[in-house]
Parts: structure tokens; sequence; C-alpha cells
């Protein structure tokens, strides 16, 4: 079987605007891969084409151009099959107030054709941590219980790629890290996900791999371990002993920020001066260091680097 769960080539829409005949090129030239098996990071800010190659995913929006395989399955030579392959966990709560977490599953399986003897309705509620709350009304859920039965929506018809599409906005830090569990134990079992966020930090500690789009291009995709690497700016704090708050720090390409008495931060690029060189130049300012502590750049720094080119 292929390797990949989803293959993107030359992925192009262009939304036409009539009034002015201007092309809107919402997704560009798109190439990438996703591994089976991976949770992959889509990142982007406000209108990248995030929401487009999702709802092109999802078949709610045509492609311009391009190909799109899905476990396999050609998107335009097999569209029910990529349909199957897929489920999607949207932004908004869309539940039916009325309806108990056990009767949406049997109805959403229902839409999906599931047979009744090939649905595993109680199954997924225990993934989702639900089976208590099985025949409760889907209103006296809390916020946390509503987002993972959005989850289990798309998990009735057993799709191998699950597609979380801002799965904590709005969510506070107790339910955020219970429902990252959730995901975490389904990639354990074998589903392939997809992520998009805007806590980037979430992106950093969950993702395998991330790409990150800007208007409509691929500026990015690497492990996220790789993109941190590609930090250019350093940061670092030096813990010394009774400087004037009024003295002078200046070095060619790095930056000096007196925070205290006993307290200094420098940022400099990493390419363009060396650490020792910013040690010496203190030591000849007869500034004794006591302690040096290192900023590790995270992926909000990659984030903006690449997005702001």
């Amino acid at each position: 079987m292929n390797k990949f769960a989803l293959t993107v080539e030359n992925l192009t829409k262009v939304y036409n605007e009539n009034k002015n005949r201007k092309e809107n090129k919402a997704l560009n030239d798109l190439n990438l891969q996703v591994k089976q098996g991976e949770i992959f990071g889509l990142l982007g800010p406000n209108g990248a084409g995030k929401t487009t190659f999702l709802s092109i995913l999802g078949g709610t929006v045509t492609k311009t151009k391009g190909k799109v395989n899905v476990w396999g399955f050609d998107l335009d030579k097999n569209p029910r099959q990529v349909k199957a392959s897929i489920g999607i966990v949207p932004q908004e709560i869309n539940l039916d107030a009325f309806f108990s977490p056990k009767k949406l599953l049997e109805l959403q399986a229902g839409l999906y054709g599931v047979t009744k003897k090939d649905r595993i309705t109680e199954l997924i509620l225990k993934m989702v941590a639900l089976e208590n709350k099985a025949d409760a009304y889907s209103r006296n859920l809390s916020g946390g219980m509503k987002r993972r039965l959005l989850i289990a929506k798309a998990m009735v018809h057993q799709p191998a790629v699950l597609i979380l599409d801002e799965p904590t906005a709005g969510v506070d830090v107790e339910l955020r890290n219970n429902l990252w569990k959730n995901v975490k134990e389904l990639n354990k079992e074998g589903v392939t996900i997809i992520l998009t966020t805007h806590y980037l930090f979430e992106a950093e500690e969950m993702c395998d791999r991330i790409a990150i789009i800007n208007k409509g291009n691929l500026v990015a995709l690497d492990t996220t371990e790789k993109l941190l690497e590609q930090i250019e700016t350093k940061k670092i704090n030096f813990k010394v002993e009774n400087i004037e708050q009024t003295k002078v720090l200046k070095i060619e390409k790095a930056k000096f920020k007196i925070n205290s008495r006993n307290s200094i931060s420098v940022s400099y690029e990493k390419n363009s001066i060396n650490f020792h060189e910013i040690v010496k130049y203190l030591g000849e300012n007869n500034i004794k260091i006591l302690d040096i502590i290192t900023e590790e750049g995270d992926l909000e720094d990659v984030f903006i680097q690449l997005t702001k080119r």
C-alpha cells in the first residue's frame, strides 16, 4: 500500500472576482505529502488558504487544477472513496441539542451508509471518553465533551484520515489537554491526523511534521525539529554582577538590553556574529558574568520569520 495518506500535486484554486475580472489565487501550485500514521500540522495566517485546502479535501470546494490522492484514491476518479477515507472535525460546534451522543452517532453512521452490524458506536464513545454520557442530551454536555463528540461524529465511518480544524478554539487548558490525549490515542490506533491550529505551541508539541502556507503558497514543510533549527535570531540572558543601568552597550549585529543591575539580555543573528565575541565584549567592559541562560526559539518565531518574507 502507498505509504502516504495524502498526496497533493500542483493544487491550485482560483476564485474569479467578476466585477473587475480579477483572479484571486487561494492556492498556488501546492505540493505536499502526509505520511500514514503521522500527526501533520497545517499552519498559516488568516487568508493563507487553509480553509480552501480543507474544503477541497471535504468535497465542498472544487479545485481549479492539480491532483489530490487520499489513501490511494484519486479525488477526480474516486470522489466517494476519498470522502469515505476522511473524517472532518469542524471549528463550529454543530450538534442537535436534543439528541444524545449515541443517537447522534447512529444517525451519522446511517448517513454514511454504515450498516447496523458494522457500526462501532460504543467503541467510538469509549475512545473519546463519552461512554458515561451516551444517553444524555447533547445540550447538557460541557464544552470539552461537545468537542470530543464532534471527533466521535467524524469517526463513525472509520476514516483513515482525521482532519481537525482549530479543535481547541475557545477551550480552557484542562479541556485542551484532555482533547489532545484523546487525539494521541486515536493516532496510536493508526489514524492519520491533519491538524490546523492558531496555537503554535500546540503544533510544536503535537505534530511530527508541519507545513506552513502563506497567501496560497507553501513556504515551509519539514519536521518540527528542523523547522525550529531555521530560527535565525538567538536570545540569551546574562546574570551579571552589579552593572550600572545607564551603561551603554553597543556592538555591531547584536542588541543589548539592561534589565536590572544583575541582568542583561542580548539578541543577535546566529550567522552574523559569534557568541564568544559577545562574551569577550562584556569582559572588555568589566562586566562579570555569573550565569548564562539561553532562550530557545519556538515555532512562533519560525512562523513569523517565514510569513513575513
